[in-house]
Formats: structure tokens, C-alpha cells, sequence
């Protein structure tokens, strides 16, 4: 019988279920953890979406997402901040100390790439004392080159650790997000990096499907349905000494219209068969 104690639910992959729905479907399946996101976490209120997940005996992997800290303009610096200090008590009142960071892209207009990646690592710094007082992890996550632009400007874990390095591990962390980073000729070395600096925050799984689909953001796919080799991956993620849950965060049509349970179930097989042997 597979092991799933370590298996995540991140709630993007059931974009149709309610929070409710998400947790009723983890506790049916088996499934010990879930990773909701924040607009999730808002439909059902913020103290109602603590409850139903403490209830359901489910623990929160981490919470996505604060972030997009590029703004060029005082007012938008001031209003990126503010999200992100609410996204940190979001956190608290969920009992997870990790939240993801997408960190942002250009301004509008903008191509000064070199002086928005020093904006981000300016209200870093601005945003690491409270998260930090409050005993919440902040989690840097490289995305895929073909999302700078106007997602997030750090693309590699080597970038994410840079960006993490002046901070304490326990302050700053990383996520190692399959999609993300499978292409990147560096990645071995840079997980033994961010292992060695006990940084790695959360492990996310999901596949690289071709071809990419119009919309660039829902070309993730089920584990086995694209390019990743998972047991490389996921081989050095687990000798870089990561004990933590495991997230299979999943943007793509066809799954979002599927029923969410039976999402669940491939999900588990795909997790049993390609991802925990090598976790």
C-alpha cells in the first residue's frame, strides 16, 4: 500500500471546488495536506476556511500567494506591502509557515529588467522583519523563463537563492516547482545549494505538457502526461535532505473540467508510481 503521508492537495489543481469542496475531497481520498490559495481562502472567510481545514484533520502545506512586489510607483510599493503583510496573517491564522512568493514582472511600460529585480529585493526587506516576527517563512519560487515578463522575474533556483541569501533559512526559502525548473542545466547544483542552506521550503509536482497550450499558464499536466523526468528530480530534491510535504499543483483545462475526484485519484496513482519511489 503507497505511502501518502507526505501527499499535498495545492487547490489550483480543483479550480472549480469550493475550498469546502477541496477539503472534503482530500479527507475522502486520503489525502493529508492541502495547499489553498488565497482567493480560495477568501470565498469562505478567513476564520470559517481555518476551521473546515483543522475539522477535516488536514494540515496546510503552505499558502499561495503573496508577492508581485515590482511596482515602479510609491503607491504601488505601499499596496504590494500591505497584501503581503495580510497574506502573512493569512498564514498564521491557517497554521502553515510557508507562503509562496511570485515575485512579479515588469511595470507597465517598463524594460529595465535589472531595476525591477532590485525592487523586489528592496521590499524584501521591507517584508522580512514581519514575516518574520511572525513565524512565517517566506518562499521564493522561480517560474519558468517564459513567465518574466509579467509574472516573475526570478527564473532559476540559483536567482531564488541569491535573493534568499542575505536572510536567514529559516527566514527566506525556495520552492523546487517541477514546471519550473526541470529545464535548467544548473539545477542539480542548485538543489544541492539550497540543500546544504536548508532552504528548501516545499517540493511541487506537476508535468510540462506539449504542445504549450495558448494560454502559457495551463500548460502544467498530470504527472506522467508530459516531459519531466520526476525520478531524477525528485532523487536530488530528497539527498538535498527535503523531508517535507510534497504539492501537486496543476493548471490545466481539461483537469479543472474533470470531475475532482477522480482528479484525486489519477493524482494519487501518477504520485505512487513516478513521484514517491524517488521522495
Amino acid at each position: 500500500m503507497s505511502d501518502f503521508s507526505r501527499l499535498s492537495l495545492n487547490s489550483a489543481t480543483t479550480k472549480k471546488w469550493t475550498l469546502a469542496e477541496a477539503v472534503d475531497g482530500c479527507a475522502r481520498a486520503g489525502i493529508p495536506a492541502i495547499g489553498p490559495w488565497r482567493d480560495r481562502v477568501a470565498e469562505a472567510g478567513l476564520d470559517k476556511a481555518a476551521k473546515l481545514i483543522k475539522d477535516a484533520g488536514l494540515r496546510v502545506s503552505s499558502l499561495c500567494r503573496g508577492g508581485f512586489l515590482t511596482a515602479a510607483d510609491a503607491e504601488g510599493q505601499a499596496a504590494a506591502l500591505a497584501d503581503n503583510f495580510e497574506a502573512v496573517r493569512e498564514a498564521v491564522a491557517l497554521d502553515t509557515q510557508e507562503l509562496f512568493l511570485v515575485v512579479g514582472g515588469l511595470a507597465p511600460g517598463e524594460k529595465d529588467v535589472v531595476a525591477a529585480r532590485q525592487r523586489v529585493a528592496d521590499r524584501l526587506e521591507e517584508l522580512v522583519p514581519f514575516a518574520s516576527e511572525n513565524g512565517v517563512r517566506l518562499v521564493l519560487e522561480p517560474l519558468h523563463p517564459m513567465y518574466a515578463a509579467d509574472r516573475a522575474l526570478i527564473s532559476t533556483l540559483g536567482q531564488a537563492l541569491d535573493l534568499a541569501a542575505p536572510y536567514d533559512a529559516k527566514a527566506v526559502g525556495v520552492a523546487v516547482d517541477t514546471f519550473h525548473v526541470w529545464w535548467d542545466p544548473e539545477l542539480k547544483a542548485q538543489i544541492e545549494r539550497a540543500g546544504r542552506e536548508n532552504r528548501i521550503a516545499s517540493y511541487q509536482v506537476c508535468d510540462f505538457n506539449l504542445p504549450i497550450a495558448a494560454d502559457a499558464l495551463l500548460s502544467r499536466g498530470m504527472m506522467g502526461d508530459g516531459v519531466i523526468d520526476f525520478a531524477t528530480i525528485g532523487t536530488w530534491v530528497r539527498d538535498a535532505g527535503y523531508k517535507g510535504d510534497i504539492e501537486v499543483e496543476i493548471f490545466n483545462q481539461e483537469i479543472w473540467d474533470a470531475d475532482g475526484h477522480s482528479v484525486l485519484e489519477t493524482m494519487k496513482q501518477r504520485y505512487a508510481e513516478l513521484v514517491l519511489p524517488f521522495a
